[in-house]
């Protein structure tokens, strides 16, 4: 059994909002054909299942999954964005929220993080995701599913099974747009493997 968790296509962002877990942010023209990339890489796969985030832009990026196995999408709460105190501001090192001292505060505790939801939760309740559309999978007589999450709950479970600290610099996740971080189980349901692969990098931008 595999559970690929695919991170969404880019959204529409000009203004380099931290959007987290806000409503109302879609996939670009350029994420909508990161979306169709990764579902012509998924017409290989045994699928089963198709779990994914209630957020808009993972909606979008399973929906041509969704049509190229005639499979229906379960909409899991459990695979959503991290929440973050600073969502829905410009976001970055030097600009944004953080030149600000009455953000520092809640900066406090990085290991937590205490800006944000826990490291610990987001762990946990991605691998109750994935072991869900696991066990959804092998139901239906398939050997394979696919859950759309985000870039940081993706790490941070990849971080987990590897046995990495989740201190992290979030420049060095390797966890790109509409990448598919696959994590391989035996028959008795052990996680025996982690891969990683970018089926639309060709069309990744360029990393400035």
């Amino acid at each position: 059994m595999r559970v690929h968790l695919v991170r969404h296509g880019q959204v529409e962002n000009p203004n380099n909002i931290l959007y987290g877990r806000q409503p109302g942010w879609y996939l670009s023209s350029l994420g909508k054909e990161m979306a169709a990339g990764v579902a012509d890489w998924s017409k290989a796969l045994d699928l089963g299942a198709l779990h994914v985030s209630p957020l808009e832009r993972a909606q979008e990026t399973a929906s041509p999954i969704s049509k190229a196995h005639d499979l229906s999408i379960t909409t899991d709460d459990r695979l959503i964005e991290a929440a973050n105190v600073f969502e829905g501001k410009p976001f970055g090192v030097g600009d944004g929220v953080l030149k600000h001292p009455a953000s520092w505060r809640h900066l406090y505790n990085p290991f937590k993080p205490s800006w944000g939801e826990p490291y610990v939760d987001q762990i946990n309740r991605m691998l109750g995701a994935a072991f869900t559309a696991r066990d959804a999978a092998k139901a239906a007589g398939k050997s394979d599913a696919i859950c759309v999450s985000h870039q940081l709950p993706i790490w941070i479970v990849r971080s987990a099974i590897e046995g990495r600290p989740m201190l992290h610099d979030p420049r060095k996740r390797q966890c790109s747009l509409c990448s598919v971080t696959t994590i391989h189980f035996d028959d008795d349901g052990m996680i025996t493997d982690l891969t990683y692969q970018e089926p639309v990098k060709h069309l990744l931008p360029a990393k400035k």
